[in-house]
């Protein structure tokens, strides 16, 4: 997908590739670890420039990747500080689904994302690789049905028992849409998933 015209070609060459070598199965001279968190829970800067504007317009990042593809498919998301994503209509009945966007058109329009991963594949300069991120499709369900985060997820598992087809449809359309999504994350720098 080099539609944006920033495709992976040119990137500089990868210096530390410790952490690709172990996800392929090959032996490596120590264990590495990553380590994923939100850098606005303890970056102080990311703290300072998101207080100046809105949380979508400042981090676009694989942090609000989840938030972002729900958006893409024709729901309202709200940012709830300390409380995070918020969804003031969530999915109730079967007829919702009808009201979700055609996923073909989602990545079209998060071409921004793959830019991004872009321009910090490059910035990056080979030091470390750059991985990309995607909400799964059960934890996207989850947030469209209960409307924000839950510890219990009763709503989505109540879809389950009584909605079968309708939760296999929106798996199904969720997963439509992630999949070109993350296929576009690859063929924009992203060296893992």
């Amino acid at each position: 997908m080099e539609a944006n015209g920033l495709g992976p070609q040119g990137f500089p060459e990868l210096k530390n590739d410790t952490f690709l070598r172990a996800a392929w199965g090959e032996e490596t001279d120590y264990t590495p670890v990553w380590c994923m968190r939100q850098a606005g829970r303890y970056l102080p800067e990311f703290r300072e420039t998101r207080a100046a504007q809105d949380f979508f317009s400042t981090c676009r990042s694989p942090e609000a990747c989840c938030e972002l593809t729900l958006q893409a498919l024709g729901m309202e998301v709200t940012m709830v500080p300390g409380k995070g994503p918020s969804f003031p209509e969530p999915l109730r009945e079967e007829q919702d689904l009808e009201c979700l966007r055609d996923p073909e058109v989602v990545a079209s329009e998060l071409d921004y994302v793959f830019q991004a991963i872009t321009l910090t594949r490059q910035r990056l300069a080979g030091r470390v690789p750059l991985i990309g991120f995607a909400g799964a499709p059960w934890t996207l369900m989850t947030y469209m049905v209960e409307g924000g985060g839950s510890s219990t997820m009763a709503q989505a598992k109540r879809w389950l028992y009584q909605r079968p087809q309708a939760s296999h449809q929106l798996l199904r359309i969720l997963t439509d849409a992630l999949v070109p999504y993350l296929v576009g994350q690859v063929a924009a720098g992203a060296q893992a998933l």
